[in-house]
Formats: C-alpha cells, structure tokens, sequence
C-alpha cells in the first residue's frame, strides 16, 4: 500500500502534468506574469463554468473576502453576522476592516451556520451575513437570502471549501455555490478542491456595479493606470497560478466526484459503528450518489465520542494515517475575537463539535486499499 498523505498533491500532478507543464511554460515564454492572457483565460472559464455574470481574481481567499466587504462598502462598526465554527480567516477580515463580528452558532447535522441563530443575532446596526459553505456544501442559502431580503442585508458567501457544489432550492432549481448571495469569494490554496500551486482566489457576483468596484479595489483603487477612484489593495491573481487552475478546471467535476466516491466508501464502513457520526448531507440529499453535488467534501469530518476523539487522533498518528482537527477553539474562545457579549449558552452546538470532530485523508487519488485501512484501523480502535 501507497504511503496515505492527507492530501496527495503530487498524485493529482502526475495525472495532469503534460497539461500544466504546456501552461507553466507558455506563461514563462510570454513572461506576462501579472495580469496576463493566462489570467484573462481563466477568468473566463471559470465564469462559465459557475454561470456568474462576474469572476475576479485576486491573490489569496482572505483576499477575497475582505475586498467583497469593501466592495459592498461597509462601514467601521456595521455588523457582520457568520458562523461560529469555521476558520479564523472568515472573522479576520471583518475585524480588520473595523467592523463588528458577530458570531453564531452552527447545526449539528451538517456544521453550517444556523438559521435560528442568524435570526437571534440581527440587530439595528447589522449590515451583512456572511455564511460559510463548510466542508464542502451549502449553508441554507435560500433561507439566508429571505431573512436578508427582510431585514435589507448583504449576504457575502465564503466558498472557499465548497467549489463546484450545488445547492437546490425548494423548486427545483439550482445554482453553484459562491453564485446566489450579493457577492462570493473563494480560495485556490493548494489543498482546496480547485487548488492553485501557491496562493489564489476569486470574488463571483451578478451585480455590474459591485463588480466594477471590485475590479477597481484589487488593483490599487485603480481603472486607468495612476488615476486612483477608490481606496484599493494590491492583490492579483499571478499568471503561472492561474496556468494551473486553467489545467485543474476541465477536471474539477471529476476530482469532485472522485471525493464523492471516496466519501461514500467511508461512510458505508462506519455505518451502524457505534460512537460514530459520519457527514450528514443538507439541501434535500439523504444519500451520496452519482449525479448528486449538493457536498462535494473537501474535508470528510467524523464526529467521534469526545472521550475517545483524542486517543483517536494519537492513535491514527502513531499508524501513519493523517488526519485533522478541524477546528479545535471555537472562534467565540480565540484570544483574538473573544467579546464579553458572547454567552456560552449560545454556543452548545459548536462547543461540542469542536470536542468530536476529526477530518480523515480525502482526495482525488485515494484509493480502496487505503480507504480500508483507514477505517479499520479506526474501527478497531473504536471498538476496544
């Protein structure tokens, strides 16, 4: 058996390596590596793909989701409502545009933002909602948009861990993540489902004015060069990243289901296992199958009896199987983010999960021999 990497990056090249090495190399023979044809390419692509009006490249996810909050113009003070249970990334950018985070709790089922929670948080001065699609599927987006058509909020979709996924809503109809809300922002981190060989990310929205704002914000506040109508960032997709998702872009409906498929397998071995929750799926789905892609599982997140998560942890370790914690401190208890106005008793769900959770390997190149040994070296650990 094949040493199991968390993520196996240079699996994935070799199967594509003609492909990225004919698009590294036609970046270094233009030498355009800022803002190049290969830039403009993928922004293409990938705007068809998702069937947005917008895509804009930037450096990096945080990025991405800072410029969307500039963009949409929010003020020092304004609120901005997002989940508890989530990477420190999705709260940093608020806190550092001086906004206020507000934060949330999440469902147990499917770890996304909740909706009852969401309702409690709004206030006078709350201004945005910012879900997380985690794990790999879509916060309930249709009843996110209704309370902020209600109570006129934005709604700023961090799609970092969810590209390509769908969500469907009540009447059947469906759209890709990061496309419903006001604007969207994803990462292109290597790791990602859609992952670059360095830094990179993207803001989506349908709206042209915002748009057009973003496009000004990314590139020093700049539309004509050394005219500068707003306040802007430096943060640009390089032209030798964007080769690479330009390769890793035909196949992403493929790796997507290549995790799917891995997913299932995982989750058929655990079932009727005994302190053992596997991955509920959200937005309708009961089961895993072939032309579902409401959860397209960049991370597959068991939730362990809390005595045993640990020696778990320390157990796959000592085997050689990698595996993740993700998150281990609620974002409420960070150092950083703590807030004499959070109680407790608002955060039962996540306050839990972080005692349970643990992500095992999962990628496009898994396969059924280690998938078997993952889970019985699990299983039989469990069950001691």
């Amino acid at each position: 058996m094949k040493s199991i990497q968390m993520v196996d990056l240079k699996g994935q090249y070799n199967e594509i390596k003609d492909e990225v090495n004919t698009s590294i190399q036609e970046v270094l023979e233009t030498t355009a590596f800022v803002n190049g044809p290969k830039v403009h390419e993928f922004q293409k692509n990938l705007k068809q793909y998702l069937g947005v009006k917008h895509v804009i490249p930037c450096a990096n996810g945080t990025d991405a989701l800072q410029i969307a909050m500039m963009g949409l113009g929010l003020q020092p003070g304004d609120e901005v409502i997002t989940a508890d249970f989530t990477f420190a990334a999705t709260v940093e950018v608020i806190a550092l545009l001086q906004l206020t985070p507000v934060l949330v709790d999440v469902n147990e089922d499917d770890f996304n933002i909740s909706i009852e929670a969401i309702k409690k948080a709004i206030t006078p001065k709350t201004k945005a909602i910012v879900p997380v699609h985690l794990f790999g599927q879509c916060a309930n987006m249709e009843a996110i948009m209704e309370l902020a058509k209600e109570h006129n909020l934005y709604v700023i979709e961090d799609n970092a861990q969810a590209i390509g996924a769908s969500y469907t809503y009540s009447n059947g109809t469906k759209a890709k993540a990061g496309t419903i809300g006001n604007v969207g922002a994803t990462s292109f981190f290597p790791s990602k489902n859609l992952g670059c060989y360095g830094d990179g990310g993207a803001i989506f929205t349908n709206d042209d004015d915002l748009a057009h704002t973003i496009r000004g914000i990314v590139n020093h506040g700049m539309y004509e060069r050394y005219h500068h109508d707003v306040v802007g960032v430096n943060s640009r997709l390089d032209s030798i990243q964007a080769a690479v998702l330009n390769a890793k872009l035909p196949n992403l409906d493929t790796y997507n289901k290549k995790r799917q498929a891995a997913a299932k397998k995982y989750t058929a071995a655990f079932e009727g296992i005994e302190n053992i929750i596997t991955p509920k799926l959200s937005n309708g789905c009961t089961e895993i199958c072939d032309t579902c892609d409401c959860h397209v599982f960049h991370q597959y997140t068991l939730r362990v009896n809390s005595t045993k998560r640990d020696g778990l942890v320390k157990h796959l370790n000592e085997n050689s199987i990698p595996c993740g914690v993700y998150y281990p401190i609620p974002l409420h208890k960070q150092k950083a983010y703590a807030d004499e106005r959070y109680n407790e008793a608002d955060f039962v769900v996540t306050n839990q999960l972080v005692q349970e959770v643990i992500a095992l390997p999962m990628h496009t190149e898994l396969d059924d021999e280690q998938i078997a040994h993952i889970t019985s070296t699990i299983i039989n650990y469990i069950n001691e």
